[in-house]
């Protein structure tokens, strides 16, 4: 008698878990059919087409597009994860992406070129990161201040976001074009795309460079001709 009762109760529970498991499926699969009040069909059709063309135009397609990040910058396709652009001038924000990527674009040349090319009266460190700390201390001050002049008068001395585009600058058009690549506005536009797109890389190629060598302890054309595992 007692082991009968014992299987009642697992029969009983048995279908009770069942019952459970098909009840879950049922409310699953209700969820994805259409019902009564599911919008009609052409309102249905607006909303997803604006849904899709919200979607073209983000970088992120789980994110929403910044308001201030409408297109009009070369390069701009509304990348903005932390929302930078919601505070402060994007202006400014152009001006400071585009000054980084130029400076990254000299750097992995002058990266790759210290491998090869020694100035006078210097020496070379074991990595061309460490030719950093071999520069006497009165060469750096140069260094940095010559940074800072070129920075200072290339803007007129107006440095904050408040006054740098007083005068209708665009952002990063310092007025250096020797080679007259303005004068043609279609020209103009695409190179400026190959420009902030070459600079973007540039940032990232210097900051794996970097840490490559202070990894691995070897420059990056001689770990690429005698590669030796991080141990």
């Amino acid at each position: 008698g007692h082991s009968k009762v014992l299987l009642h109760r697992k029969t009983s529970l048995s279908m009770f878990t069942r019952a459970s498991i098909l009840l879950a499926f049922a409310g699953a699969a209700q969820a994805f059919a259409p019902g009564a009040f599911l919008p009609k069909t052409g309102v249905r059709a607006n909303r997803a087409a604006v849904s899709v063309k919200m979607q073209e135009d983000l970088a992120v397609p789980f994110l929403e597009r910044p308001p201030k990040l409408d297109g009009s910058y070369a390069g701009d396709i509304g990348f903005d994860p932390v929302g930078f652009s919601n505070y402060f001038d994007l202006r400014w924000l152009r001006e400071a992406e585009l000054k980084h990527g130029r400076v990254c674009m000299l750097g992995v040349v002058g990266f790759l070129a210290q491998e090869f090319v020694t100035p006078p009266q210097f020496d070379n460190g074991a990595t061309p990161l460490d030719d950093f700390f071999v520069v006497p201390a009165p060469g750096l001050w140069q260094v940095f201040f010559t940074i800072g002049f070129v920075e200072a008068f290339s803007n007129n001395f107006k440095l904050t976001p408040g006054d740098m585009f007083a005068e209708g600058r665009a952002p990063g058009d310092l007025g250096f074009d020797p080679l007259g690549c303005g004068k043609n506005p279609d020209a103009l536009a695409r190179r400026q795309l190959v420009e902030v797109k070459n600079g973007r890389l540039a940032m990232l190629a210097f900051s794996g460079m970097l840490h490559q060598q202070l990894l691995t302890k070897q420059g990056v054309i001689e770990q690429l001709a005698n590669f030796k595992p991080i141990m």
